[in-house]
Order: structure tokens, then sequence, then C-alpha cells
């Protein structure tokens, strides 16, 4: 493998999509992403990059250009975050039902209002059912590495797919990690040169894009939503050959002294880490208590989380956006519907935490557990969500 170093995530998410030796890089800055997109810009001016970076007017035009980039067979890299990926939007569902395989990194932000600039999943949640392959990391070697794997997946003949890869912003972004560099040997091994599905060229007119009748477009959004349910194989393969080349396997739920226990905490990114300290310290206490890490967010893992699941009691999901007017979290609804038919379904406990970059200590997340067994036991009321830590 290649040499380990302490680096900024961000900066080590432009080298990876560097050493991924992409063909066109369209993007415009919004924090906390500008990072990535700006050493990426370096690197492309230095000589270091042979690519196009093409810095557009807007995230709607970075997307488009994606679009058309992708479409023509070159290796298409973009980012962003919530405001930037709210005027993309449009162009978004467009890129997964013309099935291009563009890699996004989403440094995960707030949506406005009010104007907040920190971390939560509100952004993602957004565009939960827009066609992407969708994966979640906890920490830098995990962006690092899930950089190589999303070309990886995105460009098999088998899925042709877009991939957004989410870190948190700030929380990940803008930290300093040591970070396991792979070496070009390992990168030729693990990552083939794009070999576009479908592609725009002129000795070989094809249409991308048309009007679809009502008599047709059903038939289209099955296809496609078949298309991303069947990208599942790849996906596994795609960790298994990486686990294989560097000795990091990742699976598309991670467990952490979940087996045997009787309730577990559900996470999604960074704030996983914290999550451990505190079952580490509930555990020291006795308490029987796990964790469950959700990597693989579309296509869901259903026969996985449920394996993982199997025999407890409680979940204590953790939502880091607000389902407005709804049963709580979109996490944890997503969580009900999974197990709703399952025999001896767990409780599930839903607290919504950690809005805008607000701290959740390992402290706060025993407050939860404690809260969570005294609802089990009848001693205070059983609610369907709770926003932890409003002050009164």
């Amino acid at each position: 493998m290649g040499e380990r170093v302490g680096i900024e995530v961000s900066l080590a998410a432009a080298e990876a999509v560097k050493m991924a030796n992409v063909d066109v890089i369209a993007a415009y800055p919004i924090t906390p992403q500008t990072h990535i997109v700006e050493h990426l810009s370096e690197l492309v001016a230095d000589g270091e990059l042979d690519a196009e970076f093409i810095p557009v007017e807007s995230e709607h035009s970075a997307m488009s250009v994606c679009c058309g980039s992708s479409a023509v067979g070159a290796r298409t890299f973009t980012c962003t975050s919530s405001q930037g990926l709210a005027l993309m939007n449009e162009i978004v569902f467009i890129a997964a039902s013309l099935r291009l395989p563009i890699v996004m990194i989403l440094a995960n932000r707030s949506m406005s209002g009010p104007l907040s600039i920190w971390n939560d999943h509100t952004d993602v949640m957004s565009i939960r059912d827009c066609g992407w392959i969708q994966v979640f990391t906890e920490n830098g070697q995990e962006v690092f590495d899930h950089v190589m794997f999303a070309f990886r997946v995105a460009e098999s003949a088998s899925v042709s797919l877009p991939i957004i890869i989410n870190l948190d912003g700030f929380v990940l972004t803008h930290v300093i990690e040591p970070i396991e560099f792979w070496d070009d040997e390992t990168v030729k091994k693990y990552l083939p040169d794009f070999k576009p599905v479908n592609q725009l060229h002129p000795d070989n007119p094809v249409t991308m894009g048309a009007f679809g009748l009502p008599s047709i477009f059903t038939e289209a959004k099955k296809a496609q939503n078949e298309a991303l349910i069947q990208a599942k194989p790849e996906i596994l393969k795609a960790w298994k050959e990486m686990g294989d080349l560097v000795g990091r396997h990742y699976q598309p739920v991670e467990t952490y002294h979940a087996e045997g226990s009787e309730t577990v905490f559900l996470t999604m990114g960074s704030f996983g880490e914290t999550v451990s300290v505190a079952v580490d310290e509930l555990r020291n206490q006795g308490k029987s208590v796990g964790q469950i890490k959700l990597r693989l967010w579309r296509p869901f893992p259903f026969d996985e989380f449920r394996e993982a699941v199997r025999g407890i009691k409680r979940i204590i999901v953790l939502d880091r956006a607000v389902s407005f007017g709804g049963p709580g979290g979109p996490v944890a609804s997503e969580i009900r519907s999974v197990l709703y038919q399952e025999e001896n379904m767990p409780t599930i406990t839903n607290f919504l935490c950690g809005f805008a970059g607000r701290d959740v200590t390992a402290q706060d997340y025993i407050a939860m557990y404690e809260q969570a067994e005294q609802m089990a036991q009848g001693r205070v009321r059983q609610e369907d969500y709770i926003i932890y830590g409003v002050r009164e």
C-alpha cells in the first residue's frame, strides 16, 4: 500500500479523485465542500492532473456539464453541499434516469432556513429518492477509499448509475486525520479504464433523455428502479475486492457489539464513532447495548439489516433531519417500514439530534439510552420521536 499521511480530509478526497484519473470536474464552490474543488483546481492548474476543470456559474450548471461529459464517455466528478444540491436538484434526477456514472461527494450540511453552514443530513435526505447509489462514510480513510469504490461501481457495465458519497461537513471535511493513500499499482488493479455502456458519438448516433409518453413512462421508471436494486451485487463485489487489496472490509450494514445485545443505536455518518464511545461506556456499566452502522443507504440493504437486528429488542435510531409534519426522522420512518412485518419487531425509539452542527457528546448518547430504557419500562411515555436537547 501507499504512504500514511496526516492530511485534511477534503484534500485527501481531492487526491483520491486525482488518483482515479478523472477526465472532467465541473463544480461550483459552496461551504463546506469548497476545499475539495479548490484543491482539484490547483492539481489541474499545476499539471498534476490531466483533466478539464470547468468553473461553472452555478450548481445547476455543474450537474448539467457533468451529464454532458459523462454521456460522451468521460470519467466525471463533482461535489456540492446543501443549497447547492437544492439548486442542482433538477439535473440530479436526470443523471440517474439517463444512467450516467457520475461520482459526487456530498459534504452534508443543513438546508436553510435559517441560514446555516454547519452539518446535518437535511440535504441528502431531500434527495433520498433521486435514483443514485448512496453511501455514508464515518472517517477520512473511508472517504478516500470510497472515491475509488464509487468510480469502480458506477462505471461497471452491470450498473452504470451515479453515486453519492456522503461525508459530514466540517466534522470530516475540515479535520486532519491519518489516511493511508493507495499506491498507483493498487489503483490500477482495482479501477479499470472507463468503458461507457452508452455513449454519445457521431459515428453511432443514440438518443438520451427523449420525451417519454405516458404509455412508456411507467416501464422506464420500473427499469430504472430495477437497475438500482440490481446494482447491489456489484457493490458487494467491489467492497470485497477492495478488502482483499487494502485490508479494509466494508459492508452495507456494519455492527459494533450488536450480537447478543438487547438495545442498539443506529447511526449513519461520522457520529458513529462518538456513539461507539458511548456504547463502550454503557457496556462497562453492564448494559446490554451495541451499535449498527448503516453504510449503504440506496439501494437499501434489506436482508443484511434484518439479519443484523435479529433478536434485538430495541433500536435507538439517530436522525439528523426532520420529516416535517411526519412521524419523526426519515431514517426511523424507513426502519419502521423495513421491519413492520417482522416477527418480534424491535421497538423503535427515534431521537433527532445534531442539527446544524450542534455537538452531541458520548454523554448525550448515554442519556438517550437511559431515556429509551425508561420508556420501555413504562416510567416515561413512549414518544413517536424526541428532538433531543431543545432548550426550554
